[in-house]
């Protein structure tokens, strides 16, 4: 799919799940922002990782912005599969909602967002919008560390 400055690109054997990639490109980052969204394999994935995070692992989304007005987004599906079936990964979501979660997470990255209070809203609003949902995470830097809470509902 290439269409307004958006290219989707599979380059695994899977078939991609139908999202509104390009509606939310153009509330994220405009219209004159060229994006591509590429879909690889755990093999990629974790190369992609090593080389950029120093981290031996796939990971679900890497974002990676080439200037102001463009940039790529990588996406392991299988990962994000793997994730979107862990109750301390998925925020509550299914793994469309997960999915669709993860591009306005890296969207968000490539509009220059670093994770936080601020970041956190904007994917709330997003998720929202498109997705009906909500994060449903707390997270605390208090210690220096990112953690992940599950909020919990009371009864």
């Amino acid at each position: 799919m290439d269409s307004n400055n958006l290219s989707i690109i599979n380059k695994t054997k899977g078939k991609l799940i139908s999202l509104p990639f390009d509606a939310i490109k153009k509330d994220i980052l405009g219209e004159e922002y060229s994006l591509s969204i590429v879909f690889v394999g755990e093999k990629f994935s974790k190369q992609l990782n090593f080389k950029y995070r120093n981290k031996n692992k796939p990971t679900n989304i890497l974002s990676f912005p080439l200037d102001k007005k463009q940039g790529d987004i990588f996406i392991c599906l299988n990962t994000v599969k793997k994730e979107s079936k862990d109750e301390e990964k998925n925020f509550g979501k299914n793994f469309r909602e997960f999915l669709g979660f993860l591009v306005i997470h890296g969207m968000l990255h490539l509009k220059g967002y670093e994770h936080g209070a601020i970041m956190e809203r904007a994917e709330t609003k997003y998720d929202k919008k498109y997705f009906g949902g909500d994060r449903h995470r707390n997270l605390d830097y208090k210690s220096g560390r990112r953690r992940i809470y599950q909020r919990r509902k009371l009864s």
